[in-house]
Formats: C-alpha cells, structure tokens, sequence
C-alpha cells in the first residue's frame, strides 16, 4: 500500500517551499512570482519511520488569464480524486481571498482528509491575523511557516497517523514464496497496455490511441513458459467527464502508485518522442525507492535505422538518466511482437539481481583488491582506510564500508566503489546503497 499527500493552494502562498523542506533538497523552484510552479513536483519523504509521496502541485498557464479556472482548479480536483491527504495551504499575511473560498467549495465534496496550513504564521501578528481562518470550518488547522519550518512537525504528525504501521520503507525483506511484481509505466499512449496484452495473449486490457483510456491498475498473473509473476498496468476505462483532465498528471500518480507495490518497474517510452521529463522524475523515484528498473524503447520499427542507431540511441537515453546508468534497454516493437519475451527474461533478471546476497568473503575479496588498486584521497593529513565491507540484510542490495574516517568519504569516491560493485556482482538495474560506519 502506499500513501500519497498532496500539497494543493492557490499561486504564491509556499506549496513549493513546504515541498523542499518535506524533501530536504530544494527541487522545486521557489520564488516571490505567482504561478512559478508550471510542472508538478512529485518526491519521497518520510517522517517518524513512515515513508510516503509528495505531489506539489503548480498553477500558471502562460496563454490564459484565469490561472484559476483553468490549472488550478484542474489540478485539486485531479489531486481530491488521487490523494490519500491533502494539504491545503494558504497565506495569512494575505489572508482570505476569493481563490480560497473556491478551492475550499471543491474540497468540501471530498471525503479525503484535509489539512488546512496557514502559511507565513512567522510572528505574533500573523498568528493574531491567521485566526480569521477557523471560519473556513476545516477540523485540522495548523499555523506554520514552511520557510522556517516551524509548525511543519505538527502537520506531519497528524498526517502520518493515518498511514498504517505495515507501511514500512521499501527496505523490508521479501516475504518468502511472494510473486515477483513488474509494473508497466510511462506516459499515456506509448503502448503499456497493448504490451500486457501481447505478453499474456488476450485482450486484458481495453487499447485505443486515445491518449489516457487507461486509468485504475490491473493486476495480471502471468503463469507461461515456466515463468510466474503479477504484471501490473495502471489500466482502465477514463469515465468521457473526465477525458479533459491533465492525462500527465493522471499517469504520473498512477505510475507511483504501481511502483510503490513493485519490485520492477517497466518504464516503456516511445521511439520516436524519447524520454520525457516525466519519465526521468519517475525513474529517479523509482531509483530512490530502491526499485528495479529496466527501459523499453517502444515503437522501434518506425524508426529509420542505420548502423549504429540503437547503440546511439541507448547513449542519448542513458545520458538523460545519469547518474544511474546501469539500466537494461531493450528495443521492442508491441505491435510486431518484436523482443516482447526479451523483456520477461530481462525483467526476472532485474528482480534476482535486487535479491542477489554476496557472502562476506567474496565481497571482501573483491572489494579490497578494488580499494588497493585506488586508495581514497588523504583526508586532513592522514590516510583513508577501508577495512571490510558486508552487505546489510536489506531488501535493496545495501553495503556497508567500515574505514577510520567514514564522514569524509568524498562522492567521487562513493561512485567509484559503487562503479566497482556493479562491474564485479550482477546488480545491473538496480539501486545500490552505500553507507561508510566507523571500525
């Protein structure tokens, strides 16, 4: 199960700002202009133990004059229908304004809970001035300053109560005898449900070439050829009422859902688009949340090829998904069947690598020859040295480095030994953790 929050409000009250504190890395772009969040932000945090995803949503479209009416409002509704929470923000050196009262008629509707956040509250004034906010009527009501982080523990609290205790990072082990689970993602129309039909033999999911007719996950238990696993499609009939609404959004909460319950996921692109923006945010989380990942390059056969067009290909593909690079790419064609089965094999490759154990002396054997043939930097004078490595008993592949001076170890270094375990264990597509700890 996963838990999605969603951070909804009208432009410039600082959605983007609680974003990155949420996150701890400033990915969204912050400033004092209304509507600077045109791309929604999609992340993983965690908070007392309890992992879940973050949506911040955005509100400026360029060729319009009501940024209300035609992104805003979009996007809570997409977010009501999505979300597990909502956060709704709003700005008390403003205070109430008429995009507020809107947005609250729209989140009246909803059973989802919502979180009302009274931004800014940064001294007594504002928090005097914020009371005017308990007319809205909303039960949870929180005065925070998303800059400062003050109140911002509150919010989470209440907020992770209501994620059960077996929603654990991704980090447990695999309980024994359970299937392995692919998930098939990407953006709308490039072929995911016309591939679980072409793997499996039978219409299982309705195909068209209208973009988004998928909409609600499909689990298909594939049991041919000797080989057993759940596929999982984010597939179902769009109700016509909503065939308007912004289809990438859709996909993208869709696709995160899915990869939360996988153990693979099948990021399927088209041939001749490339690999999008989108689907670069979907790999790094799926990367961060300790996934399998393997590229397919859809549509192939339409693409006029000449000697070196795949393997070119591959390299502006890869370039795009640094630093994790060690991902299989395969170029298929759904429609002539082309290396569909490659992609089953490859896919229980992926999974047996991200379950793969290394005994401690082979791992040491080879990891030390590595650490000899390039010592680390010396670090304030004295030499860094690396005495074993283990692997933590951890669902995703997880080593630790003991050494003398574990804080110190440099990023070049880190990627380095990463680079040496990839090229030694069969760990491609796959995330590696890496951890250095004191002898």
């Amino acid at each position: 199960m996963s838990f999605t929050v969603a951070i909804v409000g009208r432009p410039n009250v600082g959605k983007s700002t609680l974003f990155n504190r949420l996150l701890e890395q400033r990915k969204a772009i912050v400033d004092d202009i209304s509507g600077v969040t045109r791309d929604r932000q999609y992340g993983v945090t965690d908070w007392n133990g309890k992992t879940f995803n973050v949506i911040d949503t955005g509100g400026f479209v360029p060729d319009t004059e009501d940024i209300f009416e035609t992104e805003i409002r979009k996007q809570v509704r997409i977010a009501i229908d999505e979300a597990d929470a909502l956060i709704f923000m709003t700005d008390a050196a403003i205070g109430i304004t008429e995009l507020d009262e809107s947005m609250v008629t729209l989140l009246r509707r909803s059973d989802k809970p919502v979180y009302l956040a009274v931004n800014k509250v940064d001294n007594n004034q504002r928090l005097f001035d914020a009371s005017e906010f308990y007319s809205m009527g909303f039960e949870h009501i929180y005065f925070i300053s998303s800059m400062t982080g003050s109140g911002t523990g509150e919010i989470l609290d209440a907020i992770t109560s209501l994620i059960p205790e077996m929603d654990k990072p991704e980090d447990e082990e695999t309980k024994e005898g359970a299937l392995p689970k692919f998930a098939i993602i990407g953006q709308p129309n490039v072929g995911k449900s016309s591939l679980l039909n072409a793997l499996i033999g039978e219409e299982r999911t309705i195909v068209s070439n209208i973009a988004g007719t998928t909409r609600d996950s499909i689990h298909t238990h594939y049991n041919l050829f000797n080989k057993e696993f759940i596929l999982i499609d984010t597939a179902g009939l769009r109700k016509k009422t909503k065939e308007k609404e912004d289809l990438e959004f859709y996909s993208v909460i869709r696709a995160i859902r899915a990869m939360d319950e996988a153990d693979v996921c099948i990021l399927l692109i088209d041939a001749s688009k490339g690999i999008t923006a989108q689907d670069v945010n979907i790999f790094s989380l799926a990367a961060r949340k300790g996934k399998g990942i393997l590229v397919l390059v859809n549509k192939w056969d339409l693409v006029e090829k000449t000697t070196n067009t795949a393997r070119d290909y591959e390299k502006q593909l890869k370039t795009k998904l640094a630093p994790f690079t060690d991902v299989p790419v395969i170029f298929i064609s759904v429609k002539e069947k082309t290396r569909i089965f490659k992609v089953i094999e490859t896919a229980l490759q992926v999974y047996d690598s991200r379950h793969i154990k290394i005994t401690t002396s082979k791992l040491n054997e080879v990891m030390l020859k590595a650490v000899e043939a390039y010592h680390a930097p010396v670090v304030r004078g004295h030499p860094l040295k690396i005495k074993y490595v283990v692997q933590l008993p951890t669902a995703v592949p997880s080593f630790a480095f003991f050494c003398n001076y574990p804080e110190d170890v440099k990023p070049a270094y880190r990627n380095y030994l990463e680079n040496q375990l990839r090229s030694n264990f069969a760990l491609s597509g796959v995330p590696i953790r890496i951890f250095f700890r004191k002898k």
